[in-house]
């Protein structure tokens, strides 16, 4: 009886994904940790999507690549784009599912999901989205708590203002050419703080960020887009132009943002 509603329950939490997730390589894990990663990958997914939206694509390929040496849960991960997108996750065999939940890795990579391929010069945006988002969906789902939320967000702007310092140029073409100048932290915390603002405005109109996203979901979202013409989008949504306007401030911007953790407290 005890194993019925077990199953029960977790049938129950698959069906509300919306999104069939298949997860590759799954069993060259042992069978406990098969398990593990199966609840941990649809819980998150479950997670992102309470915040987030449903998914616009109806089957959700996570591809593993387990490894047997690990100084974190999930040391690396990136997005497959394809038809339809994926996740590649390198994960640590041996994390415990209380580990892996805590880990911010799966949150960031399946936020990225929402939003199109962007070119080069606009992963500010792309980047900037996910590294807001992660801390966005953890803070509603109580893995985090408010102050956790703040602290990390102001934690990242601060990496971005000093390394503003020594990366100066405009950020679309940073943005263009983060790896080689290994200016990722200026790159995704000012994208993150551009998302951050532009959730400061949308509450005076009684809107935020995550929901503007999950109509774009449903009405608007290709699979390759333009800064513009993502920005654009979303503004048509807001009924606003928030984000045009934040936009035009932050795509060639050589400065950070003045942001204080008051303001990030009334998120």
């Amino acid at each position: 009886m005890k194993f019925f509603f077990v199953l029960l329950l977790l049938i129950s939490s698959f069906n509300a994904l919306a999104v069939e997730v298949v997860i590759h390589n799954l069993s060259s894990l042992s069978s406990n940790a098969q398990n593990t990663v199966s609840i941990w990958v649809n819980q998150s997914v479950e997670k992102t999507q309470n915040t987030l939206g449903p998914l616009k694509q109806t089957t959700l390929p996570i591809y593993l690549k387990p490894q047997y040496f690990a100084f974190e849960p999930v040391p690396w991960a990136t997005v497959k784009r394809n038809n339809p997108d994926g996740l590649e996750l390198h994960i640590d065999r041996y994390a415990s599912l209380n580990a892996f939940t805590k880990d911010w890795t799966l949150y960031h990579e399946l936020s990225h999901l929402y939003l199109p391929l962007l070119p080069y010069s606009g992963f500010w945006l792309s980047e900037g989205f996910a590294s807001y988002m992660q801390n966005v969906i953890m803070r509603d789902s109580g893995i985090i708590t408010q102050p956790q939320f703040v602290q990390r967000l102001n934690a990242g702007f601060d990496r971005a203002r000093m390394q503003t310092k020594t990366k100066t140029q405009p950020l679309n073409k940073l943005s263009a050419d983060m790896w080689k100048q290994r200016a990722q932290q200026r790159v995704y915390w000012t994208g993150a703080a551009f998302f951050a603002q532009a959730d400061l405005k949308l509450q005076k109109q009684g809107l935020s960020v995550a929901g503007i996203i999950k109509q774009y979901q449903v009405c608007c979202r290709p699979a390759r887009s333009s800064a513009k013409t993502f920005i654009k989008e979303l503004d048509k949504l807001s009924g606003s132009s928030v984000f045009t306007t934040l936009y035009a401030k932050y795509n060639t911007r050589t400065d950070f943002p003045d942001i204080s953790k008051e303001q990030l407290n009334t998120l």
